[in-house]
């Protein structure tokens, strides 16, 4: 007996998108060979047939990767694919070479790799990060010995490093931790990460995770998904940054042509129709660069948030020498950032103030229509009084004639009554008739205009 209403259709896939992207369980010492690529134009059966390229995966369906999300555990290996968005990720996890160790100076980390060279370099896309992650075991107590340890393994350069897992209080809860015999901080988190953000010769990048014997397989799957995703959500966030670099002198021309637009607009210095038409040209350009890059915007600040998200989720704290991955990243990744929130809110303004040039000029056109309708009904009032005018003279003129020609029957009338031997004068008769008549006809037109008015 089902105890629940119906499920909505979306209720299994929502509640489980929570375990969509599991963290890989990684049995230390290991090797992540991470390559992350654009997959704008491929598609998902290309996407599977390069994975069927894989040792005994000939027979892979497409419908597996219908989540978005596989993980393919071969023979002394695993291979991970996640397709995101925009780019799709790639992880091979494998047993650490042994002359790969803390002991080696820039140890070859793929000439062991377990997969042939040419499969990395056939997948479908762009790269856009590629990281080599070696994660091993090594006591963290002696933190200046592990450090020239790690300096080696980094043939000597500059690192970038920081404890992972710490915390801000320590157990009798002064808010400090005590330092050892040797200055450094108590390692009272889990791990070191340490890594150049430098790119060597074979396209990689290298980091390197430190744990202590005994961390379990789930925390380094765990470190190593936030320390991949950092770098890759770092990469696609940068992807803004030339296209606010690109905007920038379209932006200054523009601007320049809407100062000069509002100055001829202010000054009445140029016609209408050639602001409108140099205006729609500025507010065309405008638009089309909003519709082209407002996306790239939005997604760089998302990724932006999913860095410093990735970045608190570290709770890393300084190793004496060395920045924190957060701090050198963040004073790097910041400046950019703000170029591109700035470029970003530069074009919606200036999109704003060619709409708001857009309403005055529009409001300048519409008083001039306006103008030109009042002169125009002024002279239609005017033609209508002459009108009126030459239509009462007209009717005075109308007057007369009707007038005359009923005089004029009646001089006729009279004529014809005189032949009949009656003593009358037609000429005296018809000229005292004439006030007469006059006033009959006036009065009738009279008559007629007031029906007229009536009836409007």
């Amino acid at each position: 007996m089902r105890l629940l209403p119906p499920d909505d259709p979306q209720r299994a896939a929502l509640h489980n998108e929570v375990h969509a992207r599991p963290s890989a369980r990684i049995r230390l010492p290991a090797l992540i060979v991470y390559v992350a690529v654009l997959n704008e134009g491929i598609s998902r059966e290309m996407e599977c047939a390069h994975l069927r390229q894989l040792p005994g995966q000939a027979d892979l369906p497409l419908e597996r990767l219908r989540d978005n999300f596989l993980r393919l555990r071969l023979d002394g290996f695993t291979v991970k694919w996640e397709h995101h968005t925009e780019f799709t990720r790639y992880s091979i996890v494998q047993t650490l070479p042994s002359q790969a160790g803390l002991g080696a100076t820039e140890p070859d980390l793929l000439t062991e790799l377990v997969l042939p060279a040419s499969w990395l370099a056939q997948i479908p896309g762009r790269t856009v990060a590629a990281v080599q992650l070696v994660m091993l075991n090594a006591p963290l107590d002696d933190a200046p010995a592990l450090m020239a340890q790690a300096l080696t393994w980094f043939g000597g350069r500059t690192v970038v490093a920081s404890l992972m897992g710490s915390s801000t209080l320590n157990v009798a809860g002064s808010g400090t931790e005590p330092a050892n015999r040797h200055g450094y901080a108590h390692p009272m988190g889990h791990s070191w990460a340490l890594t150049q953000f430098r790119l060597q010769s074979d396209g990689f990048e290298r980091m390197l995770v430190i744990a202590p014997e005994g961390t379990s397989q789930t925390r380094a799957g765990r470190i190593a998904a936030r320390l991949l995703e950092l770098e890759t959500y770092r990469l696609m966030a940068l992807r803004g940054l030339p296209v606010a670099k690109a905007l920038g002198s379209m932006l200054a021309e523009s601007e320049a042509a809407l100062v000069r637009i509002t100055a001829q607009l202010e000054n009445k210095s140029a016609s209408d129709q050639e602001l409108l038409d140099t205006l729609v040209s500025l507010a065309a350009g405008v638009e089309r660069a909003t519709a082209e890059n407002n996306y790239r915007f939005s997604a760089t600040q998302a990724y932006h948030t999913l860095v410093a998200q990735r970045i608190a989720e570290l709770r890393e704290k300084a190793i004496p020498g060395t920045q924190t991955i957060g701090e050198f990243m963040q004073r790097r990744l910041s400046p950019a950032m703000a170029t591109v929130v700035a470029t970003g809110q530069r074009l919606a303004s200036l999109s704003e103030r060619v709409a708001r040039t857009s309403d005055l000029l529009r409001t300048r056109v519409d008083i001039a229509t306006e103008v030109q309708n009042q002169q125009l009904l002024e002279k239609l009032t005017h033609g209508q009084a002459t009108q009126l005018r030459l239509q009462s003279t007209v009717e005075g003129l109308s007057i007369a004639a009707i007038s005359y020609y009923v005089v004029s029957l009646l001089l006729y009338a009279g004529k014809a009554l005189k032949a009949t031997g009656l003593p009358i004068n037609p000429e005296m008769a018809a000229g005292s008739l004439v006030p007469v008549v006059l006033w009959v006809v006036w009065r009738t037109t009279q008559r007629i205009h007031a029906k007229l008015h009536v009836g409007h």
